[in-house]
């Protein structure tokens, strides 16, 4: 217990930068403050802080211990979080956002085992492929597919999905299988309008990443859309593996150049904050991720 106290006032004093904030933070006197520091550094044997008349710097073991302590602190609070949001008080609204077919296809069944578990909690579910800023647009929780980049947000990876080129069989009987990306310039195209990287489509072959500036003959901000005109042989699509495996695996599509990989996303819930995270929100962060896994 005293490990833990000492660790949390060393945090506290460093995040602060004075004994006299940190115990106005913690709720007790600076001479425990002190105290608990002091005696951190008599048992690890070195000093952490530098004290002078003016300010506090931390040495180069105090950096190391800070780091650490940093870690382990924000996985205890997370793992109360976690049970606390467990527990049957959970309760209030959630505003979620999804993209429209994978909302359709893998979270639409999922919704109603989640209020099974927490009844007092309500859902408002907005589907969209458009990216929304869950501060300005007022949600709790963006589910992304996607190459996470860096962002203020913080993510919890659900699964992972990658991109397929696939047709169907009609269509390449009569205009002919492409045996290398190139060929795809000959081809008709449809392509999905928010795909991150326009119309420039990307892969991984035998001879080392290719770049192909695709030209579609149509665009759709839709992925189903794509899907159900690839199923009308209209073309070819580049579409994830969680929308077309299905009908890859019925043969009403077919994979086309699987040698050459598109790329792989991560499917992530995606939330504004670690801390102070709502327990309803936590509720449904975990719940996805082990719905999803």
């Amino acid at each position: 217990m005293n490990k833990f106290i000492e660790m949390q006032s060393f945090r506290a004093v460093v995040n602060s930068g004075s004994f006299v904030k940190a115990a106005d933070e913690l709720g007790v006197s600076k001479a425990a403050v002190s105290r608990y520091v002091s005696d951190l550094e008599s048992r690890l044997g070195v000093r952490l802080l530098q004290r002078t008349t003016r300010r506090l710097s931390l040495t180069e073991e105090g950096e190391i211990f800070n780091n650490r302590s940093r870690d382990i602190l924000a996985e205890l609070e997370e793992a109360e979080n976690e049970i606390s949001s467990r527990s049957s008080s959970v309760s209030g609204q959630i505003r979620v956002n999804a993209p429209v077919s994978f909302g359709i296809k893998y979270l639409a069944g999922l919704w109603g085992k989640f209020h099974d578990l927490y009844p007092n909690v309500t859902l408002d579910i907005t589907l969209s492929d458009q990216l929304v800023d869950l501060l300005d647009d007022n949600f709790d929780i963006a589910i992304r597919i996607s190459r996470l980049t860096d962002s203020s947000l913080i993510s919890k990876k659900l699964s992972t999905t990658r991109m397929m080129l696939c047709a169907s069989p009609s269509y390449l009987q009569k205009a002919g299988e492409p045996i290398q990306p190139m060929d795809l310039l000959e081809h008709q195209i449809i392509a999905y309008s928010y795909w991150s990287g326009g119309n420039e489509w990307r892969f991984d072959g035998p001879e080392g990443p290719q770049s192909i500036k695709i030209k579609p003959w149509i665009n759709s901000n839709n992925g189903e859309t794509c899907l159900a005109m690839a199923l009308e042989n209209e073309g070819i699509i580049l579409q994830p593996s969680f929308l077309v495996e299905e009908y890859i695996a019925k043969k009403h599509l077919k994979e086309i150049l699987p040698e050459y990989k598109s790329i792989e996303l991560g499917i992530y819930a995606m939330y504004p904050s670690r801390k102070h995270v709502a327990s309803k929100t936590r509720a449904l962060v975990n719940f996805l991720s082990e719905s999803l896994n």
